[in-house]
């Protein structure tokens, strides 16, 4: 069984070591092994627990996991065309003297949104 010291759990979470000893002591990652010292983490439950915090790595993340950021960033990219033909929408309707509201609502975005596409 891989096991791994408190500074590389820290390394493969992608926080800092005194981050980490935070997490342990809270519970909010996995206890180290019983009876290392100095302490010593499976490598495999430090890859699988879920990590806490708004910054989470993605370095224990499986196959699984990658496919679906995969996906994550395909709708991104499809959201960014949609925004560029809703702006050209939204200028080609100025063109012909719609008003702004009517066509906010058409669009799905709200007038303010509209007002700083056409600034």
């Amino acid at each position: 069984m891989e096991s791994w010291t408190a500074a590389e759990c820290a390394e493969a979470w992608g926080v800092k070591p005194g981050t980490w000893a935070g997490y342990v002591s809270r519970g909010q990652a996995p206890a180290p092994l019983p009876g290392t010292e100095p302490k010593q983490w499976s490598a495999a439950e430090v890859r699988d627990f879920p990590r806490p915090g708004v910054g989470r790595s993605r370095a224990g993340a499986g196959s699984d996991a990658r496919a679906l950021l995969a996906e994550m960033a395909e709708v991104a990219e499809r959201i960014e065309e949609l925004r560029a033909e809703q702006r050209r929408l939204l200028a080609a309707g100025r063109a012909q003297g719609l008003e702004i509201s009517p066509m906010a609502k058409a669009l799905g975005i709200s007038r303010q949104t509209a007002y700083s596409w056409l600034g």
